[in-house]
């Protein structure tokens, strides 16, 4: 998959625009100059037509030789970073008396500069990145290096909750696009040093910061290993939303199956931290992604656990029926009501046929239409105006369903089954994609073959959910098994005095999770 998808980026490096060019041409083999005329006339070139491109030029009123420079985007700085601690400390104090001449460079930037994280830098194309990232260049005349001073201070959304993750108990917080931001709040809701971050930039246009969250003592160092290979893998032009690496490292590209986790809410990447599991995050994108993920993870949700673990388990129970109820029930009704009349009671069997009385077209061609349909109407609903969109979903729904069945173009049992389908599906957002091409798989099966179809098509989604690995985890992990504290936190949510281990091969390094669950208050 990384070998077809580099040799098409190498393909494209010689497809470069001017700018490109002229960027190159300027950086390469090109370094700071100790003259501080020729700094500022290169980052002119580099930044050429560009004109948030902000170039402030000032002396010591009380030292001549301190004559220096900064350089920042204008929109992408905090200016009171800027006027507060270079340019005022610089500018008003008194150098002649309280610095050495000989050292000039090292005292501005120990004893004068006030900024909280001060690097300095000599390397070109690393200072290029800084200031396009939101920081502030800092150049003296007569010295070859550089300070870079963080000051970013774009405008950036609130935390607030995620509108796709709302719940009636726990957290309101959901992930920014801010990756800093996000980063801290993971590490309000862990608070350990063992909780490591690490940083990467992807993208050779866009140059997008890439964060890779981790506990250090309980994370595999394997998975570790291959999830940083297959992100230094990544050759391509820019990135924009996490979507993009989710595609581009994911197990099974073909699949309509998610292999790796994606949520807005920190709480559940702080649990997952806590599971073994690698959180990314990527700049600009309030969708974190984690890694492994199994099939298990498509049916849990975060109030699970912050509610009674009987009523979690009896929740996680309907998610996982309706799942399966939304894939299988249009194609069973296929099949036996086109092939295999006999398998159904007859007062059922005679109240079907007499709803298809009058009904110009198959029982297969009514179906295909009304969920197209009705997955044309979840579309609508989702691109309009929220306030629009519930109009769209629960008028077009209504008036369509009943129009249909009074004109005698569909019978009443397909729009019930269409309906019941549809909205099971809308119970798991996550797992719309799969289950959408699964039943139309088994629709189409069942409507060739009949119930054996629909069993061959069945048979055929558990051996693809068999045949699938994330990160080297099997995506069926503890599906089937209830032995030695596996399979707790699956088809139910066992108490927390009962798991009291995490997930095997996930988190082998370090499995116990709790000391023993026979000391709980009763």
């Amino acid at each position: 998959m990384f070998g077809r998808r580099k040799n098409r980026n190498t393909a494209n490096d010689n497809e470069t625009n001017g700018r490109d060019i002229k960027f190159d041409e300027v950086v390469s083999g090109n370094s700071l100059s100790k003259k501080l005329d020729e700094n500022i006339d290169m980052f002119k070139k580099i930044f050429s037509d560009d004109e948030t491109l902000m170039i402030r030029r000032f002396q010591n009123k009380y030292l001549s030789a301190v004559k220096c420079c900064i350089i920042y985007l204008d929109a992408m700085i905090d200016l009171n970073i800027i006027n507060e601690n270079i340019i005022k400390p610089i500018h008003n104090s008194n150098l002649a008396d309280e610095i050495s001449r000989s050292n000039l460079f090292e005292e501005l930037q120990y004893k004068v500069i006030g900024s909280h994280n001060i690097e300095e830098k000599t390397d070109l194309n690393n200072i290029v990145e800084d200031i396009l990232y939101g920081d502030t260049l800092f150049l003296l005349d007569g010295y070859d290096r550089g300070l870079i001073i963080k000051s970013q201070g774009w405008e950036k959304r609130s935390v607030e909750e995620s509108p796709s993750e709302q719940v009636v108990r726990g957290p309101r917080e959901g992930f920014t696009e801010s990756v800093m931001v996000n980063i801290s709040l993971i590490r309000r809701k862990i608070k350990n040093p063992e909780l490591k971050i690490k940083f990467m930039n992807i993208g050779r246009r866009t140059h997008t910061k890439i964060c890779i969250c981790y506990m250090k003592d309980i994370a595999s160092e394997s998975i570790l290993k291959e999830l940083e290979r297959r992100l230094k893998e990544i050759d391509i032009d820019g990135i924009i939303d996490s979507g993009y690496i989710e595609e581009l490292i994911r197990d099974a590209p073909f699949s309509p199956l998610p292999t790796i986790g994606s949520t807005e809410r920190p709480d559940v990447v702080a649990a997952r931290l806590l599971e073994g599991r690698i959180a990314v995050i990527v700049d600009g994108s309030p969708d974190v992604l984690t890694v492994p993920f199994v099939l298990a993870e498509t049916t849990q949700v975060n109030e699970d656990y912050y509610n009674n673990f009987i009523f979690g388990s009896f929740n996680r129970i309907i998610r996982t029926t309706a799942a399966i109820i939304a894939i299988v029930i249009p194609s069973l009704y296929l099949a036996l009501v086109t092939f295999h009349q006999e398998m159904i009671p007859t007062p059922l069997l005679l109240s079907f046929s007499a709803s298809r009385e009058g009904i110009p077209f198959p029982t297969f061609l009514s179906l295909f239409v009304m969920l197209l349909i009705f997955d044309i109407l979840r579309e609508a609903g989702t691109r309009m105006p929220s306030t629009v969109g519930q109009a769209v979903n629960i008028v077009g729904a209504l008036v369509l369903g009943e129009a249909v069945v009074q004109a005698r173009l569909v019978s009443a049992p397909v729009v019930i089954v269409t309906a019941l389908s549809g909205i099971l599906t809308l119970m798991n957002i996550d797992m719309v994609g799969p289950v959408i091409v699964f039943r139309f798989m088994l629709l189409f099966l069942s409507s060739v073959l009949g119930i054996y179809g629909f069993i061959f098509g069945f048979v055929l989604i558990v051996l693809h959910l068999a045949s699938i690995r994330s990160f080297g985890v099997p995506y069926m992990l503890d599906i089937t098994s209830v032995k030695n504290h596996a399979g707790q936190d699956v088809w139910i949510r066992a108490p927390w005095w009962f798991m009291v281990v995490r997930p095997k091969i996930i988190a082998a390094k370090n499995l116990v999770r709790e000391i023993s669950g026979k000391k709980r208050r009763r």
